[in-house]
């Protein structure tokens, strides 16, 4: 029998890619919800796990009821308030949950690269900086990604990026604070995805950088992601996990 995945938020461009690629690998698509059939409880019945794009205003809501329904849960809604990521911490002591910024497999070499980089580069030596670009639909910001990148960098120095975080420069804001990590957001025409980790010292520069050029790079991931969390225990999982970089 064929691993049933069910995706949540079917109709939009992920939800469609997840679709398409949920069918190249061999699974067979349980359903899916959409704003006229949104009840996630019938669909994840009829599935073994779940795929999730849909946004941060159904977090909370979507954890309690893949909580309640044992089956897996692979989450991609980017935005999540501190809040959110609790709700889905819990529903982890329940079932399996794949939690991740981003589900491309180069994405995440470049998160492994950017904590050992935050690692090796000292604050007070290295200004770190990370400039994002999206297309011009995107409602959040900085982008998962990009928060991502910046919890790479601090975990590598030790610190919690809330406490160490600079974003939306504006007006007169004084000199740049030691062991700040920045962030900048562009946003414009059709871009799917471009992130610069800039690692900024008075001698020199390195810039580490990804762009995606077609959606379906995530979309791959996500449906590797729902495979591989169908066998393990409950526990949050990143896709650092899925690719066995941990």
């Amino acid at each position: 029998m064929t691993t049933r995945i069910g995706i949540a938020g079917i109709t939009g461009r992920m939800g469609q890619l997840l679709a398409e690629e949920v069918q190249a690998a061999g699974a067979t698509l349980s359903g899916g919800t959409n704003r006229s059939n949104p009840d996630l409880t019938a669909l994840a019945a009829q599935s073994d796990v779940i795929i999730d794009f849909t946004n941060a205003a159904t977090a909370q809501a979507n954890a309690a009821i893949m909580a309640a329904s044992g089956k897996a849960w692979v989450l991609g809604t980017s935005g999540l308030s501190a809040a959110d990521e609790t709700s889905v911490e819990a529903a982890a002591k329940r079932i399996p949950v794949v939690y991740a910024a981003n589900f491309s497999a180069g994405v995440n070499l470049v998160l492994a690269l950017a904590e050992r980089m935050g690692a090796a580069l000292p604050a007070d030596g290295y200004d770190a900086e990370i400039v994002e670009m999206h297309h011009r639909q995107k409602v959040d910001s900085p982008s998962g990604t990009a928060i991502g990148m910046g919890r790479a960098v601090a975990k590598g120095r030790g610190v919690r990026l809330e406490d160490v975080i600079e974003s939306g420069r504006h007006g007169h804001t004084g000199v740049r604070k030691t062991g700040a990590i920045g962030f900048a957001a562009l946003r414009g025409g059709q871009v799917v995805g471009e992130h610069t980790l800039i690692f900024a010292a008075g001698s020199e520069h390195i810039e580490l950088t990804h762009r995606a050029f077609d959606r379906r790079t995530f979309a791959t991931g996500a449906v590797r992601a729902a495979l591989w969390s169908i066998t393990q225990p409950p526990g949050l999982y990143s896709m650092m996990d899925v690719l066995g970089m941990t």
